[in-house]
């Protein structure tokens, strides 16, 4: 087996056993909670030593942060074919949304735990901590190229920030969808039908004189939430 060969196999193989190790942690945090399991119990259910468990994630937080990534990078893949065929805004935003969803939608029964470890102040597993980081980049990420492959010409000093605007509106969807106890969270459905169409006004109407006094505070709010 020449060099790279070797070096990729061996790249599958740590792919694998880290996804093993993920999907152990979601089994046991789903009958046992976050709390009651242990790192020595993962191991054990993905079939590896407890050090190499270790090996890969240090602590269950970075087993958190390995389910964030592993959800993040699914939800870009889901809303690749939809973004490469729509250009209007609204409906861009609209599928990345209900893609998020429909991916998301097998760990709704226990996000809400991951939510209250999460929503604790300096907690690392915030979406807004450095550990959340690499999450967080791809799903502001994918909020850019909504905004980059659409129709939309917003106003210009909006243009470098709704991304990120974008991405904390998200942010507040999800927070609706782990309190969402209708079937198949057919309400967040609907709060993601009935404001993507306000959002996509607003934005289009940002380039108006009369509303860049919003614009500016909406820009300033944000500067204002990353200053902290």
């Amino acid at each position: 087996m020449s060099e790279p060969t070797q070096d990729k196999a061996q790249k599958d193989k740590a792919q694998r056993t880290s996804a093993a190790i993920v999907d152990a942690a979601l089994t046991l945090f789903r009958e046992r909670g976050y709390q009651g399991t242990t790192m020595r119990e993962v191991a054990a259910a993905a079939g590896v030593s407890t050090g190499n468990a270790y090996y890969y994630f240090r602590s269950k937080e970075e087993l958190v942060q390995g389910f964030y990534d592993h959800l993040a990078d699914e939800h870009a893949r889901a809303c690749a074919p939809e973004l490469a065929r729509i250009t209007h805004f609204g409906e861009r935003l609209h599928a990345v949304l209900t893609e998020w969803l429909r991916v998301a939608r097998p760990y709704h029964a226990f996000a809400g735990r991951f939510f209250a470890v999460a929503a604790q102040p300096d907690n690392p597993l915030s979406p807004f901590s450095p550990e959340s980081s690499g999450a967080r980049r791809t799903s502001v990420g994918i909020h850019a190229d909504v905004v980059a492959g659409s129709d939309v010409r917003p106003d210009p000093q909006l243009v470098e920030h709704l991304p990120e605007l974008l991405w904390l509106y998200h942010l507040g969807m999800i927070l609706y969808w782990v309190h969402d106890t209708s079937p198949d969270q057919a309400r967040t459905q609907d709060l993601v039908a009935r404001t993507v169409p306000m959002v996509d006004r607003l934005v289009r109407l940002s380039r108006l004189r009369v509303l860049r006094p919003l614009t500016t505070q909406a820009v300033g709010l944000l500067g204002a939430l990353r200053a902290r």
